[in-house]
C-alpha cells in the first residue's frame, strides 16, 4: 500500500513529490535550491540534466512505500517510460529555510 504524498511529514519532500508526479518543472525547482546537488547510485549528477532526463522527458512518477527519518527519506516505487517500475531510495537534506539542498537516490 502506498502512501499519499499529502502524508508526507516534511513539507519540502512533500511539495518536491507533488511535482515529480504532476510533471511540474517550475514547482519541482521552487522546492530546490538555487546551488542543489543530487546523486544517483552514489555518482554526483547535474540537476538540471537529470531531472530533464529522468522525470520530465520520461514521465516520471513516485509512489511512496515508506517514509522515515522525519519524512526524509523515502523507499519508492518509481517508474518512468526510459526505465519502467523500481524499487528506489531517496534521502533529501533541507536547508533552514525549507528547501531542498540535496537529494540522492538510487536502488532500494
Amino acid at each position: 500500500m502506498s502512501i499519499s504524498p499529502d502524508q508526507l511529514t516534511d513539507p519540502a519532500v512533500r511539495a518536491f513529490v507533488t511535482a515529480v508526479n504532476a510533471g511540474d518543472r517550475a514547482a519541482v525547482f521552487a522546492v530546490l535550491t538555487p546551488d542543489a546537488a543530487m546523486s544517483d547510485d552514489g555518482s554526483d549528477r547535474d540537476v538540471q540534466q537529470w531531472t530533464d532526463k529522468e522525470i520530465f522527458s520520461s514521465e516520471g512518477h513516485m509512489d511512496i512505500e515508506s517514509q522515515s527519518d522525519d519524512g526524509r527519506a523515502l523507499v519508492v516505487n518509481y517508474r518512468n517510460s526510459t526505465w519502467g517500475e523500481m524499487r528506489t531510495a531517496w534521502r533529501f537534506v533541507v536547508d533552514g529555510a525549507g528547501r531542498i539542498s540535496r537529494f540522492e537516490t538510487g536502488q532500494a
